[in-house]
């Protein structure tokens, strides 16, 4: 295992590291510098999407009151007032596969950031009424929603206790059948 700067260790074998790819809820005071998030950003951008329209537009803030404001925006988004930047995702949603593209460039984002030794964390605002706060406190208006939130910054240790979320993943004959 190699260690890049912080505690996004990775292995010398990409697909090693892909597959230690983990939600980070918890993050050090530590500034991701402008550099760094265009590295992330920059692999997000040449993310595939259907007929290449790319439905999305990126918003990044790090201004801990907004930070604090967005984390109220879902049941499980308390993790974005922890990070240093969080990035909105903003979709065109009058595209059949602007989902499907959105969860592709939110992973394009998470898998960066862990390669360049970053945790992430993706949160979700609905009811609609959240996903509206949230993209009104970046100036989104229709046609574009934000129903996503990436929490980025450095690993901190997960403080004592039991995770109120289940852990571990089924095996992969559980999730696989094939000829």
């Amino acid at each position: 295992m190699s260690e890049s700067s912080g505690r996004g260790a990775h292995s010398d074998d990409p697909l090693e590291t892909l597959r230690g790819l983990r939600a980070t809820r918890w993050f050090t005071d530590r500034e991701v510098t402008e550099q760094q998030l265009r590295r992330v950003l920059e692999v997000a951008r040449w993310t595939g999407s259907a007929r290449n329209r790319q439905p999305w537009r990126l918003h990044t803030v790090r201004d801990r009151q907004r930070r604090e404001r967005l984390s109220r925006c879902g049941s499980y988004a308390l993790h974005l007032s922890q990070a240093p930047v969080v990035v909105l995702l903003a979709l065109d949603h009058s595209g059949q596969d602007a989902e499907f593209d959105g969860g592709r460039i939110a992973q394009a984002i998470m898998t960066a950031a862990r390669f360049d030794g970053l945790g992430s964390c993706p949160a979700t605002f609905f009811p609609r009424e959240n996903a509206d706060r949230a993209g009104a406190l970046a100036g989104f208006a229709e046609p574009w929603s934000v129903r996503t939130g990436i929490a980025l910054g450095w690993p901190a240790p997960r403080p004592p206790g039991r995770s109120a979320i289940p852990t571990g993943r089924l095996p992969l004959d559980r999730l696989w059948s094939g000829e």
